[in-house]
C-alpha cells in the first residue's frame, strides 16, 4: 500500500526503533537466549574457545560442543549450522571463581555416548580433566598446595 507524495508505506514491519530510552533491536532467537553476556573489555578482551567432539551414538545426534565466555564452561549437544542448539539446556555449565579458563580439548580417542574426556587449560596454569557427560571432575594438575 503505497501512500500519496511518495511517502513510506504504512504497514512496514520495523525490525529496530529508536526512542530517548535507547536503541530497540529485533533478535534472532540465537542471539537472545544465548549465555550471560560478558561485558566487552577493550583493554583485555576474553577470548572464547570452541572444542567438538563426535560420539557416534545411535541417534544420530553424536555431535557435542564446549565453548567458554569469561569464567563461564558450557557443554551442549550440536544440530550443525542448519539448526540452532538449545542454549537454555546445556549438558553441563561450570563456573570457576579464583581462574578463568583459557583453553580446553576433548580425548577423540575414549570419547563414547555414556563417557568424554575434556581437559581444560586455566590462566593460574592448572589443567583439570572433567566429564561433561556424567559431570564429573576427575582431577587437578598443577594444583598449587
Amino acid at each position: 500500500m503505497a501512500t500519496e507524495g511518495g511517502g513510506k508505506e504504512m504497514n512496514e514491519i520495523k525490525t529496530q526503533f529508536t526512542t530517548r530510552e535507547g536503541l530497540y533491536k529485533l533478535l534472532p532467537h540465537s542471539e537472545y537466549s544465548r549465555p550471560n553476556r560478558v561485558p566487552f573489555n577493550s583493554q583485555g578482551s576474553n577470548p572464547v574457545r570452541v572444542s567438538f567432539v563426535n560420539l557416534n551414538d545411535q541417534s544420530g545426534n553424536g555431535d557435542r560442543l564446549c565453548f567458554n565466555v569469561g569464567r563461564e564452561l558450557y557443554f551442549y549437544i550440536y544440530k550443525g549450522v542448519r539448526k540452532a542448539a538449545d542454549l537454555s539446556k546445556p549438558i553441563d555449565k561450570r563456573i570457576y571463581k579464583g581462574t578463568q579458563p583459557t583453553c580446553h580439548d576433548f580425548n577423540h580417542l575414549t570419547a563414547t555416548a555414556e563417557s568424554v574426556s575434556l581437559l581444560v587449560g586455566f590462566s593460574a596454569g592448572q589443567v583439570q580433566l572433567i566429564d561433561p557427560i556424567k559431570k564429573e571432575t576427575s582431577k587437578l594438575f598443577n594444583e598449587e598446595p
